[in-house]
């Protein structure tokens, strides 16, 4: 029975050449290239017998799984030496197929070698610590389906739900734009990239790390996170982060709801923002504690209080911005407020202190509470209304040159500033286990403490 659902036709067959479609898969960080079949019987008989003798020489080696769930195969593990002329071992049940002659890989030196392989086995080293990146050409017979079913047709070792994560994810593109829309359909002549996650590390280790505890019990611990630390393992920090330090400090105590590499964690913050951070010590308060950072504060006792220093100031002493977020279509590590689409986002702003004329600071110090919790959302958000974060260099470039305005020692301070001027000053939340209401604040820290006064003092 065919794909289509007719009746196979038993008689003769014309050479698979006649009707091959490729879409060429080219790994820029390893330089390899996968070539894609063509949906065709013979090409669909193949591929069956090739995935059944790839699985046999990489089950127990040269497998490692990617962060998302992602495995790649060791492309020496799989692909046979050159002159192996072997047939592949035919799938149990189909022993009436004929076996298929194994095509040769092509090669060709372009600074570093380039293999074709005719398989549809993604063929990626997993040697190293980054990432991977794949680019597929769409042929003009291979469109018209879903962009994640597409990708999990053209690449075997990625399922549909893994190939959706990716693209909701951020880390797949065509023609150079970031598509978030896991049905977007495929059309002839896309150029899909698709950037792999590193190679997953074992379960985080505990490391003494200094921890700065504001209040601690067997349910949960609240810590003043400072500056430069990664809340948790990812990609370019598997270690040295706040769950490393928080696994020496807790144990086995943390809860295992966020899975091994996010234990306890219900909230983060930026590498570089200071502040306040709750973490759940058991299963049950982590379900509580998420429970209520999902619902904002609307219908409980959570707050999220943050002071930012920034250029200029808002018209207004206080207002709202509402504001949709979603990934950058442009730079994929960088978050844009989104006309269409995107993910609701609301920032509440008070002006606390302005430095320079009353009529047009220069800089101010602003207060900002969160109806939402979208990533970088208030970085966006007061550079969306001309006030960008002063240090902020993913958001707040095209401010530099505010520097020029201030009077020394601020302007030295302010272009060493090496991190966003953001503090996370306040928090709140109902005890998961008491049921009381528990508030904690947080003084700024030394650097925006000292970047405030030379601002106030010079302005």
């Amino acid at each position: 029975m065919r794909r289509d659902g007719q009746p196979a036709d038993d008689g003769p067959r014309p050479h698979v050449d006649d009707h091959r479609r490729r879409a060429v898969a080219h790994v820029v960080g390893e330089r390899h290239a996968v070539a894609v079949e063509g949906r065709g019987d013979e090409a669909r008989a193949r591929r069956q017998a090739e995935a059944a003798e790839a699985g046999a020489r990489s089950r127990g080696a040269g497998r490692r799984p990617l962060a998302g769930g992602v495995e790649c195969r060791d492309p020496i593990e799989d692909r046979p030496e050159d002159g192996d002329k072997a047939e592949p071992e035919r799938q149990p049940g189909n022993e009436h197929q004929p076996a298929q002659p194994r095509l040769q890989p092509e090669r060709r030196r372009v600074g570093r070698p380039v293999v074709i392989v005719e398989s549809r086995i993604c063929h990626l080293s997993d040697s190293g610590p980054g990432e991977r990146r794949i680019e597929l050409a769409v042929a003009d017979g291979a469109a018209g389906g879903r962009l994640d079913a597409w990708l999990a047709g053209a690449l075997p070792d990625l399922g549909r739900n893994q190939a959706k994560r990716l693209i909701l994810g951020g880390r797949v593109s065509i023609g150079g734009r970031t598509i978030e829309e896991p049905k977007r359909p495929v059309k002839p002549g896309d150029l899909i990239v698709v950037d792999l996650p590193p190679v997953a590390p074992a379960e985080p280790a505990g490391e003494i790390i200094p921890l700065d505890v504001v209040y601690e019990d067997d349910a949960l611990i609240v810590i003043d996170k400072p500056a430069g630390l990664v809340v948790h393992p990812a990609a370019g920090n598997w270690s040295g982060t706040l769950v490393n330090a928080l696994i020496a400090h807790c144990g086995d105590s943390l809860s295992g709801v966020g899975g091994v590499a996010r234990p306890g964690i219900v909230h983060r913050l930026d590498k570089d923002t200071t502040g306040l951070m709750v973490v759940a010590k058991t299963d049950r308060a982590h379900r509580n504690l998420a429970a209520q950072f999902a619902d904002h504060g609307l219908n409980g006792p959570l707050e999220r209080g943050y002071l930012a220093l920034v250029w200029g100031a808002p018209d207004r002493p206080q207002g709202t911005i509402s504001a949709a977020l979603g990934r950058s279509t442009r730079a994929r590590d960088k978050i844009e407020v989104k006309r269409a689409g995107g993910r609701a986002a609301v920032t509440h702003y008070r002006i606390v202190r302005g430095f320079g004329p009353k009529a047009k600071p220069v800089a101010s110090l602003v207060e900002c509470t969160l109806e939402t919790g979208r990533t970088h959302q208030i970085r966006v958000h007061m550079a969306s209304v001309g006030h960008p974060l002063i240090g902020d260099r993913t958001y707040g470039a095209g401010f530099a040159t505010k520097i020029s305005l201030l009077p020394e020692p601020a302007r030295t301070i302010a272009a060493d500033f090496p991190r966003q001027a953001l503090h996370a000053w306040l928090l709140g939340f109902e005890h998961p286990e008491t049921g009381e209401t528990m508030r904690f604040e947080s003084e700024l820290p030394l650097d925006m403490a000292e970047l405030e006064g030379a601002l106030a003092k010079s302005l």
